[in-house]
């Protein structure tokens, strides 16, 4: 994937991810798939705001759906959990990198000034 596909991509999940009412349609459909009304009332949202929340989700790639004779449901897709979890592993790994350097050099220095 290009540098600039991959990243608008990540700006639509952190996008979608800021949002609590979005978290917590996910957190439940980790559970297992879910129709918009099932997703809806526990937060207690309209149907039409819940649509719309799922569509932000669907775009960035959280979640699928099917429609089932006149329901659709939704699901989570693990694809872009794992692509969100690298990118954040690989950022992880360049600030403990820099961390540690710190830590060398602050060691380093307190050494050469001494008790």
């Amino acid at each position: 994937m290009q540098a600039s596909a991959q990243s608008e991509r990540l700006d639509r999940m952190f996008f979608a991810l800021s949002d609590g009412h979005r978290r917590s349609m996910l957190d439940r459909l980790g559970r297992g798939t879910a129709s918009a009304s099932e997703l809806a009332e526990p937060l207690g949202i309209a149907l039409p705001s819940a649509v719309k929340h799922l569509a932000v989700l669907e775009q960035s790639g959280f979640v699928v759906s099917e429609k089932t004779g006149r329901v659709r449901m939704y699901a989570v897709e693990p694809k872009a959990i794992r692509a969100m979890d690298t990118w954040l592993a690989r950022h992880k790994k360049m600030l403990n990198t820099q961390f540690d350097r710190l830590e060398l050099h602050l060691a380093a220095k307190s050494k050469r000034q001494g008790p």
